[in-house]
């Protein structure tokens, strides 16, 4: 690894970004040296434009890789390199606002039973009833499970964030369960690698291939268990700075969007007017 680049290790590690954010944009600096076979200090604006233009109009690749490489790009030559460089001039490719995928209720009972594997249905189950990323699932640890406060500890979540969830009290009694039966020293979902959990794969296969079989939305993916809590939660009332808090969302708005998927029937609101009771027609 050159000097520059191992510089930008350091700039992304200094500022606390995740290991798997700073595997991608080391990468995506490599591929635009790459492109033009150039070390990255030689690259120019009209370099990083041609790259970009290259990947959306000729190879045809998706928005979320290519604004995955503007960003790896941006934070080399803005951050790395000094300030004199300003991707301002350089456009990001607008990404397309898709409505998240959630299973209805009667949808989350039939899969559950359609999961005869005893780990599968309970790495299921928590993910659902917790509203957890898969990466946060696989990272749960025995001792997150606080089963005196009905609590999850979710130590590592999007942005390093951490926060507590809701144990549901039927996950917790298929916890104990699965407890029993494989004894989890560390991780609670664990590989039969000693010490390390299972990978996102695994679970995201049962899923994917439980949906077949019932006839799910091809579009559903395991990332539909938190989109269902979300809206079920929703559904039963509960307030949505609550909810947000759950899911650990940094904005309301990343929240909010899941009002779509509720059948709230905004024709039985009453105005607040109509309480107060001071105007006689």
């Amino acid at each position: 690894m050159s000097k520059l680049l191992s510089k930008m290790q350091m700039d992304m590690e200094l500022r606390g970004l995740s290991p798997k954010t700073v595997t991608v944009y080391l990468k995506g600096v490599k591929k635009i040296s790459k492109f033009h076979n150039l070390p990255p200090e030689n690259l120019s604006y009209d370099h990083v434009r041609e790259f970009l233009h290259d990947a959306i109009t000729s190879r045809k690749l998706s928005r979320s890789y290519v604004n995955s490489n503007y960003s790896a790009i941006k934070f080399f030559f803005e951050t790395t390199l000094g300030p004199e460089w300003n991707m301002v001039d350089i456009p990001r490719v607008k990404q397309p606002s898709k409505l998240p995928i959630a299973l209805t209720p009667a949808q989350i009972h039939a899969l559950f039973d359609s999961v005869t594997n005893l780990k599968h249905k309970t790495m299921l189950v928590v993910c659902y009833s917790s509203g957890l990323r898969v990466g946060e699932l696989m990272n749960l640890k025995v001792s997150d499970i606080h089963s005196d406060t009905m609590r999850i500890r979710v130590r590592d979540g999007k942005g390093l964030k951490e926060r507590y969830t809701l144990l549901s009290k039927s996950a917790l009694d298929l916890l104990r369960i699965y407890y029993k039966q494989y004894y989890p020293k560390d991780y609670l979902f664990q590989s039969f690698s000693k010490g390390k959990p299972l990978t996102t794969r695994n679970i995201q296969m049962v899923f994917r291939t439980k949906c077949d079989l019932l006839g799910f939305p091809k579009e559903a993916t395991i990332h539909s268990l938190r989109h269902s809590f979300q809206a079920h939660l929703l559904l039963a009332g509960t307030n949505v700075v609550v909810i947000q808090k759950l899911l650990g969302h940094s904005k309301l708005s990343t929240t909010t969007v899941y009002l779509h998927l509720t059948t709230a029937d905004v024709t039985k609101a009453i105005s607040p007017f109509d309480s107060l009771e001071v105007f006689n027609a």
